[in-house]
C-alpha cells in the first residue's frame, strides 16, 4: 500500500516536470515570435522647399530736430505727409499703412548732460509703416527711398526696429504635401536598409511628423523662403 503511494507521486512528479517544462519551451517559443515581430527600423525623411514670401513688412523710420516742442511735432507733421505721399504715388494703400507714436527726447532734461552743448534741444524718432502683401512692388519701392532723402527726409538705419522682414503666411497650404514627400522619402531609407539586411519592410508602427522651419534662403534674398520639415518614421522589419 505504502509501495504504491510513492509510485503515485513519483509518476506525478514527473508529470509536473514533463509540463513545466512544455510550458517554459511553449512560452520561449512565444517570446521568441514576439521578439521577432517587434524587429523595427527608424529613419527619417526630409522635404524641402522653396517659396517666396506673400507678406512684407517695412518700417520707415526717420529723425526730426528742433528747439521748440512745438517745432519738431510740426516737421514730424510735415515728413509724414510726405512719406505717405511717396507711398500712395506708388500703389500703397492707405490701409497698408501705419504710423507709430513718435519719441522724443529732451537733451536738457537728461540727468547726464554732455560737456558739449547739443544744436537742438529736443529730437525725435517716429517710424511709418508699411504692412503689404505686394512684395515685388515693395521691393522696388525700398530701393528708391533715397528719394525721401531729397525731399529733406532724415531716413535712419542700422538699427533692428528698422529692419524689414519677409513672412510667409501659407504654411498650412504646404504642409500636407510636404508631410507626404517627408513620409515617401523615410519609406525610400527603409525600404534600402530592409534590403541590405535581407529582411521585408513591414507596416508603419510609429510615425512623427516633425517641427516645420520656415528660414531665408540666404541673407542677400529674404524675400525667398525655405520651408523644410523632417519626418521620423518607425517600420517593422521581417525575415
Amino acid at each position: 500500500m505504502q509501495d504504491s503511494g510513492v509510485k503515485s507521486s513519483f509518476v506525478l512528479g514527473i508529470l509536473i516536470c514533463v509540463g513545466l517544462a512544455l510550458l517554459g519551451y511553449i512560452g520561449g517559443r512565444s517570446a521568441i515570435k514576439i521578439k521577432e515581430y517587434e524587429r523595427t527600423v527608424s529613419v527619417k525623411g526630409l522635404a524641402e522647399a522653396e517659396y517666396p514670401a506673400d507678406v512684407v513688412l517695412w518700417p520707415i523710420q526717420f529723425t526730426a530736430a528742433s528747439n521748440e516742442l512745438t517745432g519738431i511735432y510740426s516737421q514730424l507733421e510735415e515728413q509724414i505727409k510726405k512719406i505717405e505721399e511717396f507711398l500712395r504715388s506708388n500703389g500703397i494703400d492707405p490701409d497698408e499703412i501705419t504710423i507709430s507714436p513718435p519719441a522724443i527726447t529732451d537733451k536738457s532734461a537728461q540727468q547726464y548732460e554732455s560737456a558739449v552743448r547739443a544744436a537742438f534741444r529736443y529730437t525725435a524718432i517716429q517710424t511709418v509703416t508699411v504692412y503689404s502683401k505686394k512684395v515685388e512692388p515693395v521691393r522696388k519701392l525700398i530701393n528708391r527711398l533715397s528719394e525721401l532723402g531729397k525731399r529733406g527726409i532724415v531716413i535712419t538705419g542700422g538699427d533692428y526696429r528698422a529692419s524689414t522682414e519677409y513672412i510667409f503666411t501659407r504654411l498650412n497650404e504646404v504642409k500636407p504635401g510636404m508631410i507626404q514627400e517627408a513620409t515617401k522619402k523615410a519609406r525610400e531609407v527603409a525600404e534600402t536598409f530592409a534590403e541590405d539586411s535581407n529582411s521585408e519592410l513591414g507596416k508603419i508602427k510609429s510615425a512623427n511628423q516633425g517641427t516645420f522651419t520656415i528660414s531665408d534662403r540666404d541673407k542677400n534674398n529674404p524675400h525667398i523662403k525655405i520651408v523644410r520639415v523632417v519626418s521620423t518614421v518607425e517600420y517593422y522589419l521581417a525575415d
